[in-house]
Parts: structure tokens; sequence; C-alpha cells
């Protein structure tokens, strides 16, 4: 492991630098005593400090997390902690505890793994971990202490609050309209209870009266709540504020206010008094239910080709329309929306379901390549990537230089700061402009690779696709069908003379064209006079018997469906 060494003005021995991460688990510990930090935090910093006096090193710099749990490692100072070990040349990460800077297994191996590759040592202010195996097996002790403890705490907790609801409490901050007391009983103990806000409650139960009767919404009911003056409980870090509709929404359908308390998915009886009654609550709910599928709109394809096709003629969308005769019988077409709403003079005749079908399946016949096709393409990528690699050798042994001159003047102006050449601010200025340019060169050189080989993939498994694409189309379901349509083809315009020609997308377009421009495909495409990106498909036979099809007129009753 590399050592990061630093000389100064005053002395030729080597200084170390650490930096040390603080955190506790909630903001009332970091605000306790009346202070911004509270005792726990001062208490790390100056152990974390002697630590660092023991070990010879230099703090320089200090990451803290006042309220933050260790059970998941999104945390800011962390996350900052980690991006400046790895801009920055340290030896030392000092904790108080392991159980500071992670409380499960997974998080405590990825967050060492970030150290190590950093060239950094974790150290403890309080326990004996090092990169020994018995300093290792501690470490993983330790980690597993913490671990179990955070999990055994949270089930306890739970099972605190699970009795608590079975006794009818309260085990969440009560909503508007109640109020969350703390008293002393005769022995001395604290109780903490819910009692009915008598400022709110009458115009909660106000709200729920006036919505029951059906002659406002949400929005109207928040309108009038607010010209009556409700707003939220006042806490000693925010201000009371006026209700959001969302807000309003959650408060008509919580069902406390009834009586009753929702936890986990479940009801319970409570204890606390109700503001309105059973009945009233449920007529409350029964009309939000029937409002919200009123304006609910559900979203289904009755058919995997629609919403997909557009009229060749005047480019509208075509409908999925549906016909019965006087018999009974019912029959679905493709019409033209331009031409139904009276919006273009289109002229287009309805396409039966059946014909459209038969058009796009066999649009695929057309873009099928042959195995002898694949090979020669796939071997024209393969050269083309090569020579695309050749060129970018220079770009990457320019990122690899450029990340080494930014280490270098990382050093150098850590140096300069301990020799008092720069001042913090200035430091943490250059430090941070550094910082981010590593991140950008690393992260160009990790896409570096994975751009040209996973441009070469996907370019051989379209490649591939094209070599089976009728068959797998044949025998794939409509949502399948769906999805292949919107990724081979840019749009499907069927013609007035029922002629499929549906532009292919990228890559295929570029496929289909370099397939064709040699070979037997080539020949053919020139026989059929077709473009690179369109593909050709027609049928002047028809598919059913001509007894089945019926035109629509006017004495049949159409029900079309929108898009």
């Amino acid at each position: 492991m590399s050592t990061a060494t630093l000389s100064t003005k005053t002395s030729d021995e080597p200084v170390l630098l650490a930096v040390s991460y603080l955190r506790v688990s909630t903001r009332e510990q970091a605000e306790r005593g009346g202070t911004e930090e509270g005792f726990s935090i001062p208490a790390q910093r100056e152990a974390n400090a002697r630590k660092a006096a023991e070990l010879g090193a230099r703090i320089v710099r200090e990451f803290i997390d006042a309220g933050a749990s260790a059970r998941s490692a999104e945390r800011d100072g962390l996350q900052d902690m980690l991006a400046f070990i790895a801009a920055t040349r340290v030896t030392f990460c000092i904790v108080h505890k392991l159980d500071r800077l992670a409380r499960n297994r997974a998080d405590d191996v990825k967050i060492h793994e970030a150290l190590i590759s950093a060239g950094v040592t974790l150290v403890s202010a309080t326990e004996s971990i090092d990169q020994t195996p018995s300093g290792m097996l501690l470490h993983g002790i330790m980690s597993s202490i913490a671990e179990f403890y955070s999990r055994n705490l949270a089930t306890e907790v739970t099972k605190g609050l699970t009795q608590k609801v079975a006794q009818g409490g309260t085990p969440m901050r009560a909503p508007i309209g109640y109020l969350n007391v703390r008293c002393t009983d005769e022995a001395g103990r604290e109780v903490r209870t819910v009692e009915v806000d008598p400022e709110r409650a009458p115009l909660i139960a106000w709200a729920f009266e006036h919505y029951a009767t059906g002659e406002t919404s949400v929005a109207g009911l928040l309108r009038d709540l607010t010209a009556r003056g409700l707003l939220t409980v006042p806490t000693p870090k925010r201000s009371s504020k006026l209700l959001g509709k969302n807000t309003l929404y959650k408060l008509l359908t919580n069902p406390y206010y009834a009586g009753v308390i929702r936890y986990k998915g479940a009801l319970h009886p409570g204890a606390h008094d109700p503001i309105v009654e059973p009945a009233l609550f449920d007529k409350v709910q029964s009309l939000l239910k029937a409002r919200t599928a009123k304006m609910t709109r559900h979203v289904q394809h009755a058919h995997h080709l629609k919403g997909l096709l557009h009229c060749g003629t005047c480019g509208s969308r075509m409908l999925l329309d549906f016909a019965t005769n006087p018999r009974g019988v019912t029959y679905a077409y493709f019409i033209c929306s331009g031409r139904a709403a009276k919006k273009t003079t289109c002229t287009r005749r309805a396409v039966p379901v059946a014909v459209a079908e038969r058009l796009v399946a066999d649009s695929y016949i057309n873009i099928t390549i042959s195995d002898t096709t694949y090979q020669r393409i796939a071997a024209d990528v393969d050269a083309a990537f090569d020579k695309r690699n050749t060129g970018h050798d220079q770009e990457l042994s320019n990122l690899t230089a450029n990340r080494a001159r930014l280490e270098s003047e990382s050093d150098k102006l850590l140096a300069a700061h301990f020799a008092d050449a720069v001042d913090l601010d200035t430091l943490k200025r250059h430090q941070d402009r550094i910082r981010a340019g590593l991140a950008d060169v690393n992260r160009r050189l990790a896409e570096h690779g994975e751009h040209h080989t996973g441009g070469r993939a996907f370019l051989h498994d379209s490649l591939r696709l094209l070599t089976d694409v009728h068959r797998a189309y044949a025998h794939s379901g409509d949502a399948d069908r769906r999805i292949a349509n919107q990724a081979f083809y840019t749009r499907l315009d069927i013609t007035d003379d029922e002629q499929l020609r549906p532009p292919l997308a990228e890559p295929f377009a570029t496929i289909f064209r370099e397939a064709h421009d040699s070979g037997d495909e080539g020949k053919e495409a020139k026989r059929e006079h077709t473009t690179s990106s369109d593909v050709a498909c027609s049928r002047k036979t028809l598919w059913v018997e001509p007894r089945r099809i019926e035109l629509l007129t006017s004495c049949l009753q159409s029900r079309r469906s929108t898009n």
C-alpha cells in the first residue's frame, strides 16, 4: 500500500495525512444540550484527533454526517469523503468506531474496498483494527456486531410499536387536527399521548361534512379551508403553512379521524378520540373513489398495431374501428383519423385488420438477410471498429497522462499548503477543481472501452436479428410484435393501393443499405426499385373471401376506439 508523504518547511520528516469522519444517527443527538453539535460529535472529534497524534498524522479534512443513519451508505458526508480521498493523497481515514462508518456488512465491504483502492488505511480510535490477519478478523467481527445491533434494535423498535398499536396507541406523529402531548404520571414517568386539537379539529370535521355533500371537489374544499384559516401545526424549526392538494387528499383518506389507526397496511382500533363518525368517513371514501375512477384513464392496446399505423395519403394516424352489420356480426378495420374527423380531404378507404396484419408481417420478409450477407457485414463491422480503435490509442494515452498530471498537481498543492504558501480556502478551491477533473478523466477512461465493445456487440446483435427476423415475428405474441414494429420501423404507412412502405429505423436502415449494395440482394432490390431505407410490401390478392368483408356504410353502427 502506498503512503503519501509531504514535507513541511520546519521539518524534513514526512507528514502523514488523514481525514476524520464523524457521525450521529439522529438530529436530536446533533443538537442535544442546546449546542450546534450536541455532545457526541465533539467527543468523536477529540478521540480522532488523539488517534491522529498517535499515528503522527495530520487531519487535513473533516467530514460530518449529523442525523444520518449508517444503515445506508447514501450519506452526504460519507460520499464527499470517498470523493475527496479518491482525488487526493491521504494515508489514514480515522473514525471513532467502525459502526460510525457502516452498520451492515455489505456497505462495510464496499466502503473498505473504496479506501483500499485509494491507498487509504482505515483506523478506529477505540478499536484495534489494521491490515494484519488478526486486525482484519477483528474488523469483520466488529462489523458483524454493528449489523446485529442495528437489526436487533430495529426489531425491538418494531415490536414495541406493534404492541403500542395493539393497545390503541399512536405509533407515529399525529395528523393535523390532533396534538402530540407529553406529560408525567404520578410515578414521575413520561407519558406520550394524543389529544384533539381544539383549534384545527372543528375545521377537519367541517371538511368531511362539506365534502360528503357531493357539491365540491378536493380543490374547491382546499380553497374553502384556506379561507377559513386552516394551517399546519408549527414546530420549533418549521412555522405553520397552508395545506397542499395532495396533503388534503391524504387527510380525507386517513381513517385516523374516524378512530382507526392504519399501521403496516392493517387497520387497528385507536384509543384516541375520533373527529368524524365512521359513517361520514365511509361516505367521503365512496365519493373520492367514484371521482377518481371517473378521472382515471386506462390505456389499453386492443390490437398490437393500434396507434402505429398511419395513412399513406394524408399522414394521419389510423384508428381501430369496429362495425356491426344488421345480422350482429362485428368487423374490425383501420380507418384514417383525418377522414373520420373531417380534418383532411383524404379519401382513404378502410383497411381490414387482417390485411394490415399481413402487410406488416410480409414486410419482415424483405428485410431478412442471408447468413452469407451477415458474415460479410459482420466482418466489415469488425474491421471498421478495429480501424477506429487504432485512432483512439492516442486519446487513451492523453487521458492517462492528464490523470497523472492532476494527481501530481494535487500533491504539490498539499505540499504548498503545509508550507504555508497556500491558504486553506485556496487549497479547497483547487482541490475541488482537481477532484472534478479526475472524476471526468476516470469516467471517460471507463467509457472508452465500454463505448467500443458495447457498440460492436450492439451492431452484431442487430445483424443477427435480421437473419431470422421474419420467422421470429411470425412466432411472437402481440406484445413482442408491437415492440418489434417500434424498434425496426420509424412509422408504418399504408398507401391507398394497399401497399406498406415503412421507413426503417437505425441501425437497421444502414445495415439494410449495406446488405443491398452488393450481392444477390442488391440485384433484387434494383429490380424492385426500392430505396435503402424503405421496405415495400403489397398484396393485390384477397386474404379473406369477398363475402366476409363488408365495407363501412351508413347502416352499420360504428364503435370507434381512441388511442
